[in-house]
Parts: C-alpha cells; structure tokens; sequence
C-alpha cells in the first residue's frame, strides 16, 4: 500500500466509492468522473504503478476481471460496446500511480473519440519493429 495513492485509499476504505466487485486481490468501483455512466475502474488490491510492474499472476486475474466486469457492464448497461482502456505513466495519460484498467460502457454517437492515426514514412515501420524485438 502507498500511503499517498488515492486507489489505495479507496481499497483501504479510507475514502468512499462505489464498489462494483470485490475479490481477494481484485476492486471494481464506478469511476467519479465518468465518460460515460457505469464507467468502472478495476485495480489490483496490491500497489503496482503499471502493467509492467505486475507480476504475471495477478495481471491474469486483473484480465479476467476486467473481462467478466466488461460482460456485466455490456448487458446491465444495454450498452453497445466497452471500451476497455489501461495508461502507463504521466506521458500515456496515468493520472494515479497505480494499475488500473477503465471499463467505458459505450453508446452510438457517445461523442467519445479514438486518437488521431499517424502514419510511417517509407521503412520506419520495419525498423520500429526491430527496435521493438530486440527487447522481447
């Protein structure tokens, strides 16, 4: 648990939410600033920063969650989508310090929009892709 992290609050009850699920390892709570309504924020229960930091177990049982919490949300919500959203640090759009994952139920004509698509020039795909390998 780290002592600044509003998450870690909200899992040690020391700030109120609006718990969706609940397991041993795992809190779904409904997002205060949402894009939608049902917009659901899933966490592990252990302090990790990103997905990079989470060690692979508790990653699978964040993605099941997230899967299962996505089902619910789509029938309860009548939505016609989710959109299923995870940011790693400040650059990416991580506001809170610790892994989470949106659930975003979605609507046609919602007004929500993907990002801009950018473009390769001639053979930097190719070399991004190296790049990328030599790492894995």
């Amino acid at each position: 648990m780290s002592e600044d992290c509003i998450f870690c609050k909200i899992i040690a009850g020391k700030i109120p939410s609006a718990k969706v699920y609940e397991s041993e390892k795992i809190l779904a709570f409904l997002d205060i600033g949402p894009v939608n309504k049902g917009h659901t924020l899933v966490v592990p229960k252990t302090h990790y920063e990103t997905v990079m930091d989470t060690p692979d177990r508790e990653l699978v049982e964040l993605a099941l969650a997230v899967k299962n919490i996505s089902a619910a949300l789509h029938t309860a919500l009548k939505a016609d989508g989710i959109s299923v959203s995870q940011s790693n640090h400040r650059a990416a759009g991580q506001l809170v310090p610790h892994v989470h994952f949106h659930l975003i139920p979605r609507y046609k004509g919602d007004g929500f929009h993907h990002w801009p698509q950018g473009k390769y020039a001639e053979g930097e795909m190719e070399r991004v892709r190296q790049d990328v390998a030599k790492f894995l």
